[in-house]
């Protein structure tokens, strides 16, 4: 049995960062025959780059799998494995897109595996022992395993897509970290959202979009919230707590059509040809845009935005397409093999076992062991006998668990219930001749655990049963950690048992981020933290260590940021490789490492920094953001947002010359062109002959402004002049997170001064305000006052020193709306301001040797620092489109 979270569909993506060479491992469908292994290794290639395929992987290497295959994989997304159950997280802001990401780049090279980003594999020929990619490329396999996830469902209404599956403007599915990007940006601004489905992800899709500020409605066509989950009372209980948040739920409303505006027009329009079950997001040219939903009964809800979240379906092309047996998903034997074929394994939410689907994680972590003790031929009598699933979750911000049944079905079936409406309690047990069969516990699920290891393992019922819902002079809560059987699963996330967290502290992890990040027990959804840690303080009979780790700027170095670039300093340590030689232990290099050191080197020693680039992300190496299908954004500078006819023509010059797909203004007063190819990267830039601007690292990006005093009736600063000046003075500083800047011409905000990390607002008398760590994202935060000055030559001058101070002291990736609160603007007012440490004018030294030393990096297109800098990787597989036989 097992405690789980649903998993909104599992990925298939791959990191555009890998270093191995993109041919490698495939060849033409013409040699693909016969078996070719490297250094005597079996070719093992893994479709999809998710939870389910990754956990297998990681499986495999642990039996020593490194030294039996070759392995590559392939994945429809660019990007590394990440963790699907946050994206609501991502959404609502609660987590960055950096922490939901599983494995690396760099942990695919040390383990010697091939990386094929946003190479989607169409098809399998199980004779030839060959699958093929999109481009007609093959790639020949010994053993093949299928982990190709889940796509959104889009229900069969009319309007709610097109005939190829692609959904209209202003409608979005919810699988994918550009689904989550799509709803951000398209967010801001409206006023109205409606999700379709009451599931968990619907309802945690409706709470992220509240962070926007939206009004948002759920549609369920069900008569229950969470009816998979809950009984009709609990889900009564549910709605009322999701109503109290101020979310308007619509219980049992069947959407008729979607309604739709013509985009240019924004007229209504009757062309709402329904679609197949696609997947998709965004605007979708010459299917209009979604106003509104028309339900059975004719009445209407008109809405700005519309996202779907109404289940999933396994992906399951490929088994189709190789002629292996299709249900619902791939059918498999006990040893996760299809049962067509011995040396194809099929794992995850694409799998069917006797025949379940699971779409929690917990089974898929099961099956992903039983694949790699078989496939390894560590215990070829391994077998997966299928899973009991239990879900412990919050549903926007409300505390449910569930397992089993949710109502009785026999006449002598046991039921104990509890209900409290006010409080949003609901706790009920079935008990079927002595045994647990099914709970559901809402708002309180402090018996959780008890309860998931009475249903897990049958254990024998306390005689009086409301012990099964309260604490009726039972033992402490620690004594209840030490009771728990060692393979009660704590994790539902990643499938951790006591037993191993319990191994973790006996062989000397004393802390609790240690043992987090030893197990990843608590690293998923983070609900099973608090268990967590009362299981290592147990287990550590007191003995629990202070981690220390928790203050260095960097995993793989023991140091805190001050002592870290005091060494640098003192040791003249220039590269990061350096830097892990010197001060690393045993010298040992960690990836996770590399991007936060070179940062804080090129901050240190500017131009005397020496660059190693593979410690750099993609980003950075070609000095472009990666979009989803591996093409670039160009965004050059445009000072305070000031530009000219001539740069305007260069744009659209380069926009037409090269093909640009889009060219859009940006909210901090740029303009951005979209889908370049990275192998024109450097004649793009030449063709415009204007200075990089920085839209995808890490540093100082732009600073808006508005038009002040010149031609506003309100302004009584010329911000425009002074915004200019400071984005040519600091822009492209390298920093520890990204800099946005503005600057207002008066109170009025326009420019948003108020919520950006520097923010000057000019008063009357000609005085200048200036504001540090606001923030204007998924959560506002107006900047603290740091000083009222006179002059805007002051206002330079406190700006570098404030920007200089928090490059030295933040951490890694913290913005200035986390630092200044962490500090405290008192101490900042007063080194900044006052010099109360006597280091301002080291400050005001320090960051004008970065000013000195800063070079455009977008003249790197007349030199490239590598020889592949701007080779092109895309397609990844470049051969000529041969069928396979």
């Amino acid at each position: 049995m097992t405690i789980t979270e649903n998993v909104p569909g599992t990925s298939t993506a791959a990191s555009a960062a890998s270093t191995v060479p993109a041919s490698a491992g495939v060849v033409p469908a013409q040699r693909a025959h016969g078996r070719t292994p490297a250094g005597g290794r079996e070719r093992l290639v893994v479709v999809g780059n998710g939870m389910a395929g990754m956990r297998a992987v990681e499986e495999i290497l642990a039996r020593h799998g490194g030294d039996l295959f070759d392995i590559t994989v392939f994945g429809d997304e660019p990007y590394g494995n990440y963790n699907r159950i946050l994206l609501s997280n991502v959404l609502a802001g609660a987590d960055t897109e950096d922490e939901i990401f599983l494995n690396t780049p760099e942990w695919y090279a040390e383990n010697g595996i091939r990386l094929r980003a946003g190479a989607r594999v169409t098809g399998l020929d199980r004779y030839a022992r060959v699958v093929t990619i999109e481009d007609g490329a093959v790639a020949p396999y010994d053993k093949l395993i299928i982990a190709t996830g889940s796509r959104s469902f889009i229900p069969p209404i009319k309007g709610l897509a097109g005939p190829d599956g692609r959904l209209p403007g202003g409608v979005f599915a919810f699988r994918t970290i550009d689904d989550c990007r799509a709803m951000i940006g398209f967010a801001e601004g409206r006023r109205t959202a409606a999700v379709i489905g009451g599931g968990l992800l619907g309802l945690e899709a409706a709470r992220g979009l509240q962070t926007y500020g939206l009004e948002v409605h759920v549609i369920d066509a069900a008569p229950t919230l969470m009816n998979q989950q809950l009984c009709a009372e609990a889900g009564g209980i549910l709605r009322r707590g999701v109503e109290e948040l101020g979310i308007t739920v619509h219980p049992g409303a069947r959407t008729a059509q979607i309604l739709l505006a013509d985009d240019e027009t924004g007229h209504e329009t009757d062309d709402q040809t329904g679609g197949d079950a696609g997947g998709g997001t965004g605007e979708s040219a010459g299917l209009g845009r979604a106003v509104g939903l028309e339900f059975a009964d004719g009445s209407r809800l008109d809405v700005d935005m519309i996202v779907v979240a109404a289940g999933i379906r396994p992906n399951v092309d490929i088994g189709l397409r190789g002629g292996l047996t299709v249900e619902r998903g791939i059918v498999t034997d006990d040893q996760m093999r299809s049962v067509d074929d011995p040396d194809i394994y099929v794992v995850g939410e694409c799998a069917q076992h006797r025949g379940q689907v699971y779409g929690l994680v917990a089974p898929l972590w099961e099956q992903a062991t039983v694949l790699a003790e078989h496939i390894t031929g560590s215990d070829l009598d391994a077998a997966y006998h299928g899973s009991k699933t239990a879900t412990k979750l919050k549903v926007a911000g409300v505390a449910v668990a569930a397992m089993g049944l949710k109502d009785a079905e026999h006449p002598d079936d046991e039921v104990v219930r509890f209900v409290e409406p006010r409080r949003g309690v609901y706790k009920s047990v079935i008990i079927r001749d002595g045994k647990l069969v099914g709970a559901t516990l809402l708002g309180d699920t402090a018996k959780s655990a008890s309860l998931i290891q009475a249903f897990d393992n049958g254990l024998p019922l306390p005689d009086e049963r409301l012990q099964l819902l309260f604490d009726i002079g039972l033992p402490a809560a620690e004594v209840g950690a030490a009771e728990m059987a060692d393979d009660a699963q704590v994790c539902n996330c990643n499938g951790v048992s006591k037993g191993k967290i319990v191994a973790c502290v006996k062989g000397g992890m004393k802390t609790v981020p240690g043992v987090m990040n030893a197990t990843r027990a608590g690293k998923g959804c983070g609900s099973c933290k608090l268990l967590v840690k009362e299981i290592v303080e147990w287990a550590a009979d007191g003995e629990v260590e202070e981690d220390l780790s928790a203050n260095w700027y960097v995993p793989g170095v023991p140091l805190d940021k001050p002592a870290l670039m005091a060494a640098v300093r003192e040791r003249n340590l220039r590269s990061v490789s350096a830097v892990f030689a010197a001060l690393a232990p045993d010298g040992k290099e960690d990836a996770a490492s590399k991007m936060a050191l070179t940062s804080l080197l090129r901050i240190v020693w500017g131009s005397d920094f020496i660059d190693e680039r593979d410690g750099r992300f993609i980003n950075d190496r070609v000095h472009a953001n990666i979009q989803k299908d591996g093409t670039f954004s160009v965004v050059p500078m445009i000072a305070g947002g000031v530009t000219s006819p001539d740069e305007l023509r260069r744009i659209a010059d380069v926009a037409e010359k090269y093909d640009v797909p889009m060219v859009k203004i940006t909210g901090g007063q740029r303009i951005d062109l979209l889908g370049v190819r990275k192998e024109d990267l450097p004649k793009v830039w030449a063709d415009l002959d204007m200075p990089s601007g920085h839209a995808y690292g890490k540093s100082f990006r732009t600073v808006k402004t508005c038009v002040g005093k010149d031609f506003c009736r309100f302004g009584v600063g010329d911000s425009t002049a002074l915004g200019v000046a400071i984005e040519q003075r600091y822009h492209g500083l390298e920093s520890p997170g990204k800099l946005k800047l503005a600057v207002n011409g008066c109170p009025r905000n326009c420019a948003e001064g108020l919520i950006k990390d520097v923010g000057v607002v000019a008063i009357d008398g000609g005085r200048w305000e200036i504001y540090i760590g606001g923030a204007g994202g998924a959560h506002v935060r107006k900047g603290d006052l740091l000083a009222t000055v006179g002059s805007p030559e002051e206002v330079m001058m406190l700006t570098g020193r404030f920007l200089q101070y928090y490059r030295e002291n933040a951490k890694w990736l913290e913005r200035t709306y986390t630092f200044v609160p962490r500090v405290g603007i008192e101490k900042i007012r007063a080194v900044i301001v006052d010099d109360a440490e006597g280091i301002a004018a080291d400050l005001d030294a320090r960051i004008q040797e970065s000013i000195d030393a800063y070079v455009d990096p977008w003249l790197e297109r007349e030199q490239p620092a590598t020889a592949g800098q701007f080779r092109t990787s895309l397609p990844l597989i470049t051969l000529p489109q041969v069928p396979v036989r």
